[in-house]
């Protein structure tokens, strides 16, 4: 990889990190390393904006369709193997750049994750199965009063912080503050982000997955996967998998769709102004005129250690 530091392209969803992603991997001959939490599932394809097959052929992807709907998958895992891929890319003749909007995911891998203490798998999926039940204002009501500096995060962090207290007595935000593995990897950032249109693009993505079949996917994916299934916490499939039940259909719950994803868009929006560590940040807007120019000078851009 020319230059020192590891590129990460990063923002909240349908804001065009994708398409961006693929041109300048396309470009620059660059491997694309997914950092989206409902992308390693197989099966949840029209609801995870999945990167189609042609997408695959035309530039490699790494970090989707990993685990079956059932696997628990983390950021610590997600740590180790883009640790591989990225070493495989560079030996390749490759540059790898990791693209998602699954921030804890991507923090994990540019300053490693302390270690955690064993918890055993039986009491952890009992746990799970339940914490399934609630909603997220319930979750984040529980971290915060088990382990506050945790509620500010998001979902998947609120039940892990919620497993850590409950099954070892210890608060997550105090073991992440440990000693990593490693020091931090020298990292360059690229927050995508179109601002003020963004809840339009999300509605749009939207509208497009609904026409494309999610209702479909959902209604198969049903009759598959057991209910507690991690792949279900993807955003939007939980709740079109209970109007399926219910016998409404997709049209029924489009607002609602979209007001979730804004939601959840917004967390991500919070993670990119708070949370990013250890490099340089770049934004762009990607419906600015310059946006690819910006973009390519942001790539292109080298630094001596």
């Amino acid at each position: 990889m020319d230059g020192s530091e590891l590129r990460v392209i990063i923002g909240p969803t349908a804001a065009g990190k994708s398409a961006l992603a693929m041109r300048l991997a396309a470009t620059y001959r660059g491997t694309i390393i997914s950092a989206d939490s409902a992308q390693v599932y197989r099966r949840f394809d029209v609801g995870t904006a999945k990167p189609s097959q042609a997408d695959r052929a035309a530039v490699p992807h790494e970090g989707v369709d990993l685990v079956e709907p059932t696997d628990r998958f983390s950021a610590a895992r997600f740590a180790e193997a883009a640790e591989a891929w990225i070493a495989e890319a560079e030996r390749a003749g490759r540059t790898p750049v990791v693209v998602g909007g699954t921030g804890f995911w991507i923090a994990a891998l540019v300053a490693p994750l302390a270690p955690m203490p064993p918890i055993a798998a039986a009491p952890r999926r009992a746990l799970e199965a339940f914490l399934s039940t609630l909603d997220d204002a319930t979750l984040q009501r529980w971290c915060a009063a088990l382990d506050p500096t945790v509620a500010t995060r998001g979902p998947a962090q609120w039940r892990r912080a919620i497993e850590v207290a409950l099954l070892t007595g210890q608060r997550l935000s105090a073991l992440q503050r440990q000693a990593p593995p490693r020091p931090p990897r020298a990292v360059r950032y690229l927050v995508v982000d179109p601002g003020d249109r963004l809840r339009s693009r999300i509605a749009a993505r939207i509208d497009a997955m609904l026409v494309a079949g999610w209702m479909d996917e959902v209604a198969a994916l049903r009759r598959e996967v057991p209910h507690d299934a991690p792949a279900w916490r993807a955003c939007g499939y939980e709740r079109l998998r209970d109007a399926h039940a219910a016998g409404r259909s997709a049209d029924t719950q489009r607002e609602s769709l979209v007001t979730e994803t804004w939601q959840y868009a917004r967390r991500q929006r919070t993670w990119c102004r708070h949370q990013l560590r250890h490099g340089s940040i770049t934004r762009l807007d990607p419906e600015a005129p310059d946006a690819w120019a910006t973009a390519c000078a942001w790539w292109e851009e080298t630094r001596t250690p």
